[in-house]
């Protein structure tokens, strides 16, 4: 036995002499990090004559399979023979190969220098072992095969590769995120080599402001792993391409894909079925990057769904919205999980109402973003806003797992109660002051849209969710206000200096402009009398936290590589927003619901104002 690394885990076939066998020594062995692994008799020396196996990861996932006191026994051959930290690259968990995404998490392999280290470390000790299994000895002619990982983007010479995707893939690569058995593979409609892909995309590639090491060296080497496949305008024909060039730079490795599809909606069903066709790997998993919008209405949304679950399991699905990347998310179910001074306190007894406000300054595309669809209602509020209130508001999940918290998001999605026409405010940004006459005004879709809603659950019954969603406003603002209600026989009510709702407890998320979380307080002026102050405890990341803050494109696909699909839309999540959402829209287009002009600049229809006031709740603009 040349090496203990030289195990090729995959094709061990272990016998059993008795019902307590080790689960099958397949795949979906799983481990955090790097893991090596053995397999072989015991010798007779008084251990049971069943044959062992075990499986010893490095880091904290350590786990055995065996009969009676023998784990013990195994532990001791093999403890001292497993590298010391820092040996491996940054690891990736991967899949045990399988059409539907199934998670069975291993992670690329150790590199030359651990099967070195393993070899000189265990050799003594296995000695005795090696003479006794034929088993082993047939395992050890195998090569300790590394998975490759290759990630394809459909329409590679569109903005949105050129400006997130690519730099997104670039900073895991050059941070240790990406394997170096990475490949990169631009699908495009034009006839271009892989150096001319290379130069598009080279100038918007930027290495980490934390780093800046060998940043040249770094870029030079993803590059070298980014490769070009012109599909033409029939995917037919293309994606056969695409698979060709694939499992050229894959070579003989395990093979593992991502499909990013970034293409308009409606050519997106057309390159996913000639996708599924031609262009997934057989020798591991395929995951499939779908963009937004998930379809126009509950109809559109549930005939997309069925057509794409012909070709996909919903495991290898996921819907991305980049609005879902950024830390304040990641950070709400953190805060109130992790937290005691939150935890007992986020329920109707406490909580008198909450706000979630996303507005965007940018006045570029404003007016030809949205002509067509149902503007910002599929852009930022099915996916953004009702996301941010499932996660902000749904029950513990039973673990982690990207399935139990979508469990726990789509009840909350379910128990939303059916929006009220007077409870939802419908607007659209004028470029000119005062004009109202525009013939196809009303045709164009919604640049804004502010709703109350209510969960109809025993923990949030009665507590009004205030939704503010605009393009075009005065400000660029993403924010979570979670306002706590009046204390009860207050005794310092007559000392309040500013209104009694403005004295209430909140909590503030901020994710712009600068990032923060906020408590508001009261507290006692300083000086003489009893004089009472709103004041903030602030918690600034810029000034707390000295890192660059990764891209939310860069958070999501990691996740997709990852294999956590927590912040990406199930099915069934889909379908219950734009059932939310649904019949609004139909009251829309049937002209029951008018849109409220507003102008470029200004903090939208006033309208909103007073729906904020009908359910108790002070507007803020800062």
């Amino acid at each position: 036995m040349s090496s203990i690394a030289s195990l090729s885990l995959h094709k061990l076939s272990v016998p059993f002499s008795d019902s307590s066998s080790c689960h099958s020594i397949h795949r979906k062995m799983a481990a955090s990090s790097a893991a090596a692994f053995c397999s072989f008799p015991i010798p007779a020396d008084g251990m049971p004559p069943a044959t062992q196996c075990c499986l010893l990861a490095y880091g904290s996932a350590k786990s055995f399979c065996g009969v009676g006191g023998t784990n013990r026994y195994i532990e001791g051959v093999l403890a001292s023979s497993f590298p010391p930290p820092g040996a491996f690259r940054k690891n990736l968990s991967s899949e045990s190969p399988s059409s539907d995404g199934g998670k069975g998490k291993t992670t690329f392999p150790p590199q030359e220098s651990f099967a070195t280290s393993f070899h000189s470390n265990s050799s003594s000790r296995l000695t005795s072992i090696k003479s006794s299994s034929s088993m082993l000895q047939a395992a050890t002619t195998q090569d300790f095969k590394s998975s490759y990982l290759s990630i394809a983007i459909v329409g590679a010479t569109g903005e949105l590769a050129r400006r997130k995707i690519f730099p997104a893939l670039f900073a895991l690569y050059y941070s240790g995120f990406l394997p170096e058995n990475v490949g990169i593979f631009g699908y495009s409609r034009k006839n271009l080599t892989d150096e001319d892909l290379r130069s598009i995309i080279a100038s918007t590639l930027t290495c980490r402001i934390d780093h800046q090491q060998n940043c040249e060296h770094q870029m030079k080497s993803f590059l070298e792993r980014t490769f070009h496949v012109n599909g033409g305008f029939d995917n037919t024909e293309g994606m056969p391409k695409l698979h060709a060039r694939m499992e050229q730079v894959e070579g003989q490795f395990e093979a593992n894909r991502i499909f990013y599809l970034s293409v308009p909606e409606e050519a997106l069903l057309d390159v996913a079925s000639s996708l599924a066709d031609h262009a997934q790997t057989q020798r591991g998993w395929n995951r499939i990057i779908i963009e937004k919008p998930f379809g126009f209405d509950s109809l559109s949304s549930h005939q997309f769904t069925n057509s794409v679950h012909l070709k996909f399991e919903e495991k290898q699905l996921y819907r991305i919205d980049h609005l879902l990347g950024r830390n304040t998310i990641e950070n709400l179910t953190v805060l109130k999980f992790s937290n005691l001074v939150f935890l007992p306190l986020w329920n109707r007894n406490y909580i008198h109402n909450v706000q979630v406000i996303w507005s965007d300054d940018f006045d570029t595309h404003t007016q030809l973003r949205y002509r067509d669809g149902n503007g910002i209602i599929g852009d930022v509020v099915h996916s953004h806003i009702l996301q941010t209130i499932a996660l902000l508001a749904m029950e513990p999940p039973i673990t982690l797992d990207g399935e139990d918290v979508r469990n726990e998001k789509v009840k909350v999605l379910r128990s939303i109660r059916k929006l009220e026409p007077n409870d939802v405010i419908i607007g659209r940004c004028r470029v000119n002051s005062g004009d109202n006459s525009s013939a196809n005004m009303n045709d164009l879709a919604a640049t804004y849209f502010a709703a109350a809603l209510f969960i109809d659950n025993a923990r949030w019954d009665g507590v009004p969710f205030l939704i503010k969603a605009g393009r075009g406003l005065q400000e660029h603002r993403v924010e979570i206000r979670v306002q706590f209600r009046h204390v009860p026989g207050n005794l310092y009510r007559d000392h309040v200096g500013q209104t009694v709702d403005l004295a209430s407890n909140e909590l503030i998320l901020r994710d712009l402009p600068e990032e923060a979380i906020l408590v508001r307080v009261n507290n006692k002026i300083p000086g003489l009398g009893m004089k009472l102050d709103a004041s903030e405890l602030n918690l600034l990341y810029k000034d707390r936290y000295d890192v660059d803050v990764p891209d939310s494109y860069e958070q999501l696909l990691h996740d997709v590589i990852d294999g956590d699909n927590h912040l990406f839309m199930r099915s069934d999540e889909v379908a219950a927003a734009w059932n939310i959402l649904s019949p609004v829209l139909q009251e829309m287009g049937q002209k029951n619901i008018a849109q409220e002009f507003y102008d470029l600049g200004s903090s939208g229809p006033d309208k909103a104002i007073y729906l904020w006031a009908k359910h108790g709740v002070q507007w803020l603009d800062d």
